[in-house]
């Protein structure tokens, strides 16, 4: 037994999977070996992943650096106007082709040696290939063709541009199946978006515990004490789940009950609903219903790490990226339309405030992952006494 860490020396982690599939182990949020094989299996496998917004690619030459998984990619429209992806690693050493985010380009050329590509990946020339002054230089058989990023297959739905980096996987909208893609319809369907802003929040837990997260229902009401201070959330509301076949998919919405009389079951149970508090600007929840079903929560999620909400009339996308066992990224971008009017636009503005890092109703998303996550405190103090007991026995060796 190490005093320090609690562990068994030399004895192997319990790995068994519990008998019942609703219960999940900790270890599957822990695991060093299960998080590797997840890049391999689920982001460069049989998955369609979302990249960027065909928005952020509006004209030839503008270029948007994402991820699949921990995979940078690079998604560019070239002047035949469609659109490419292919790995944002130079093929030679495999330093990041481009660095900014987004932008504008003829082409990209690796900082490190200067290996240039065109915006559908392909490498069109090579620092000092003929050598200097007759000396050195690729080899005669050097094929520029042989030589560059791999490259993935696109598809765009409603504006949504997805990438996968397996040949096999049926087409997007087999994928996704008509029930998600009425969905997807239904908030995007008929406009094109404009982005009107952008935010990056750092998680500290797996990326599976947000996106079981995005896909509890049970938790809205009850962790999102805005929700049922002030009304946006109610029992008696209209709503539902929907799953697709494959069980990665699904759908949860709510719709306003207008002929429904006021809940009390929040108050009975003694759930956080009685407050004195009140908006300073109550207008930051008045929306219209922009589709006529009175639908004013949808949230959408399409496995492995995509999310597409509507909350009242606040609409954004967000993109889930693990970065270790418990560490994630999550991107957020808030949409907009080019056909708004000026007060639909400052509606979208003031009800963004609903969601995000920061939001009225989102905030305390980003640290339940934390207050839950498998790796507990406890845990990662153990491992970080345990790193602390091997140093000290390592410079006792090496004294």
């Amino acid at each position: 037994m190490d005093r320090l860490s609690g562990t068994v020396v030399g004895r192997a982690p319990d790995r068994s999977w519990p008998q019942s599939l609703s219960r999940v182990p900790y270890w599957v949020f822990q695991d060093e070996e299960v998080y590797r094989a997840e890049q391999d299996r689920i982001f460069h496998g049989p998955t369609w992943s979302y990249l960027c917004l065909e928005a952020e690619l509006a004209e030839p030459g503008d270029f948007c650096a994402t991820f699949i998984g921990e995979q940078p990619v690079l998604v560019t429209r070239d002047v035949d106007g469609e659109i490419y992806a292919f790995e944002n690693r130079c093929a030679h050493r495999g330093a990041l082709i481009a660095m900014a985010d987004h932008g504008s380009a003829r082409e990209f050329t690796c900082v490190y040696h200067a290996w240039t590509y065109n915006l559908q990946g392909d490498l069109t020339a090579v620092a000092f290939a003929e050598g200097v002054q007759g000396r050195g230089g690729m080899p005669a058989g050097f094929c520029m063709n042989d030589h560059g990023p791999r490259k993935l297959r696109i598809a765009v739905v409603h504006g949504l541009v997805f990438g996968t980096l397996s040949n096999d996987l049926p087409d997007i909208e087999e994928y996704l199946g008509e029930q998600i893609l009425d969905r997807i319809d239904r908030v995007l369907g008929g406009r094109t978006p404009v982005v009107l802003g952008r935010f990056t929040q750092r998680l500290p837990n797996n990326w599976k515990l947000y996106a079981e997260n995005v896909r509890d229902s049970y938790h809205a009401s009850i962790l999102h004490l805005f929700f049922t201070t002030f009304g946006i959330n109610r029992l008696s509301q209209r709503g539902g789940i929907i799953v697709d076949r494959s069980g990665g998919h699904h759908v949860s919405y709510s719709a306003i009950d207008r002929t429904a009389v006021a809940d009390t079951e929040y108050s009975q149970q003694n759930i956080r609903s009685e407050s004195e508090y009140r908006l300073a600007d109550p207008s930051i929840l008045e929306g219209s219903s922009e589709v006529g079903d009175d639908v004013t929560l949808q949230i959408l999620s399409v496995y492995p790490g995509f999310v597409l909400q509507q909350i009242q009339n606040s609409v954004a996308v967000r993109q889930i990226l693990p970065r270790g066992t418990d560490d994630t990224v999550l991107n957020w971008t808030y949409l907009g339309f080019e056909s708004d009017t000026e007060e639909q636009r400052l509606v979208r503005m003031k009800q963004s405030n609903l969601v995000g890092p920061a939001g009225y109703v989102s905030m305390e998303d980003g640290g339940i992952g934390g207050f839950g996550n498998a790796a507990s405190p406890a845990r990662r103090t153990s491992t970080r006494r345990s790193r602390w007991a091997a140093r000290q026995r390592s410079r006792a060796r090496a004294g």
